[in-house]
């Protein structure tokens, strides 16, 4: 059984309010060295079969059609070895 990982990560400029308010809520915990906080979505995937090179353009057509929004959004796959 094959595992994968995407994610997904608002692009740079995109405004990320749940980053501030993380941000926001670690300051006020004390922890001001914390410059900037980014907030994303992790997606784990498990598929029956499939050679790493199938795999990845199966998950890139789910994240264009489905899982990413390409205006806003940036992906990375990773592929996890199995547990």
């Amino acid at each position: 059984m094959q595992r994968a990982r995407v994610l997904i990560r608002n692009k740079p400029g995109v405004f990320d309010p749940q980053g501030k308010v993380v941000h926001s809520g670690l300051r006020r915990l004390g922890h001001e060295s914390v410059q900037d906080v980014r907030v994303g979505k992790v997606i784990d995937l498990r598929f029956a079969s499939g050679s790493p090179d199938e795999l990845r353009a199966r998950i890139e057509r789910m994240c264009s059609e489905f899982l990413v929004n390409p205006v806003i959004e940036d992906y990375t796959i990773q592929f996890l070895d199995e547990e």
